[in-house]
């Protein structure tokens, strides 16, 4: 949202003057009621190593990120690719298995893993589309994000 002398961006000008006007309350409550809607329509993801309640909110912020039309350009550019990439691995996975013989998945971790439907081998969907819904990470620290 800032630059490195600490100015907004001024793709972010709308939401620096929503958040000077919030009231601090009123900013905890809708994170509060985001979480309460996650947590009933089950957005969750499960985390076995950490010991406690495995169950975990997908992160979400209020605050939305914006993109002026340079970086989203590019973005999209990106989550085309990554979504073209996962629909061409998940293709893979139910034909030819042409990643698992070269060894860079290993085997088992797709042919035992619970996801894995054995009935879809051989099976073609239309325009190869496998995930209809992909999330793919815009935060600061993931490599598309570096613009």
């Amino acid at each position: 949202m800032t630059l490195p002398d600490g100015s907004v961006r001024s793709v972010y000008d709308n939401v620096d003057k929503w958040l000077r006007e919030a009231a601090t309350d009123r900013l905890d409550l809708k994170r509060r009621e985001a979480d309460t809607i996650f947590r009933r329509l089950g957005i969750t993801f499960s985390v076995y190593t950490e010991g406690g309640d495995p169950e975990r909110l997908i992160p979400f912020d209020i605050i939305p990120r914006v993109f002026g039309a340079e970086e989203w350009a590019r973005l999209s550019q990106g989550a085309i690719q990554r979504v073209k990439g996962i629909n061409a691995f998940i293709r893979d996975i139910y034909h030819d298995q042409e990643i698992l013989r070269a060894g860079v998945v290993p085997t088992e971790q797709v042919l035992k893993n619970d996801q894995f439907r054995p009935e879809m081998r051989g099976i073609d969907v239309p325009r190869d589309i496998y995930a209809h819904i992909v999330g793919i990470d815009c935060s600061p620290s993931a490599p598309m994000a570096q613009i």
